[in-house]
């Protein structure tokens, strides 16, 4: 079984002064994600700003990634959609290119009932082999994938691994955890990785074993540190680097992400661009109480204090 570790970074798309994808740049704040202590990068994910991207631009971004990591960190690859045949094609293309594993968010607007779902990402399982990692945000999706789906299909797909859970229900997280355990040998080695920053730590409560993120942009270390501490046994410490980072995790989606985090690397590391439309850049009133919050953690580049 593939090792992803307890932080994997949901990588943003650097965009250049002119709107397109910035590849050199990408390469270079992949490999500063995993040296500040990501364990995996998750590339064209929906931070990523997967539905904006053309499809040639996806796949040069992921081979970008692939070389730059030169095996020293898993690589994976969002390769859902909204359509059953699409994302397929882009499963198959990312595993023959070398990726260590993908992302299928559940397909949105579409609002499949359960076998719907089962019958997508079975349709994808059937056919490529490297592992899975199911994507559930209903609240961007417009559906939630239950657990008895997500039961039948790691029953009859074993390489369906993973799954991000986004859903915000510490309940259907807790269940899911029990069932898989319940499993034994099926259940045996399924991860469960928060799907929100500031859940994670309850998460792992309820059986996660650590998170897809967004703030590790900026506090991968602090985050692998809060985890460490948990299986660790040392919960006070958790909770006290829980509550560090809650105004940053918080801060970074106050309003549709990308938006704010990708303000955040700009300050604190070098700009990224700003997101595609729809989306639209952060407003000064963001950016200032951003740029405030990063300055009392202190976490911002020198130059950006005293410009």
């Amino acid at each position: 079984m593939l090792n992803l570790g307890s932080v994997i970074t949901a990588m943003i798309t650097p965009f250049d002064e002119f709107g397109d994808v910035d590849l050199k740049k990408a390469a270079r704040l992949a490999f500063k994600l995993y040296t500040e202590g990501s364990d995996s990068i998750l590339v064209a994910g929906t931070t990523g700003e997967s539905s904006s991207l053309t499809r040639d631009e996806k796949f040069k971004l992921l081979e970008t990634v692939i070389n730059e990591s030169n095996g020293q960190f898993p690589v994976i690859a969002g390769t859902g959609t909204y359509n059953t045949e699409s994302s397929l094609k882009q499963t198959l293309l990312a595993e023959k290119m070398g990726a260590d594993a993908v992302l299928l968010v559940a397909p949105y607007y579409n609002k499949p009932p359960q076998e719907g779902l089962y019958l997508h990402f079975a349709s994808i399982a059937e056919k490529c082999s490297i592992p899975i990692i199911l994507y559930n945000i209903p609240g961007r999706t417009g559906v939630n994938i239950a657990n008895s789906t997500v039961e039948k299909l790691r029953l009859n797909f074993p390489h369906i691994a993973a799954i991000k859970d986004a859903a915000g229900n510490m309940d259907q997280t807790s269940e899911l955890s029990m069932i898989m355990q319940e499993n034994g040998h099926t259940g045996k080695g399924f991860k469960i990785f928060s799907g929100d920053d500031s859940l994670t730590l309850p998460m792992l409560t309820c059986g996660a074993s650590g998170v897809i993120s967004v703030a590790s942009h900026i506090a991968s270390r602090q985050i692998s540190n809060m985890i460490k501490a948990y299986f660790a046994g040392n919960i006070s410490e958790a909770s006290r680097l829980h509550l560090e980072l809650f105004p940053l995790f918080k801060g970074l989606f106050e309003t549709t992400n990308p938006i704010l985090v990708k303000e955040a690397v700009t300050i604190t590391w070098e700009n990224v661009g700003t997101p595609r439309s729809p989306l639209v850049k952060a407003t000064e009133v963001q950016r200032q109480k951003l740029h405030d919050l990063l300055s009392s953690k202190n976490i911002i580049r020198s130059e950006v204090l005293t410009a």
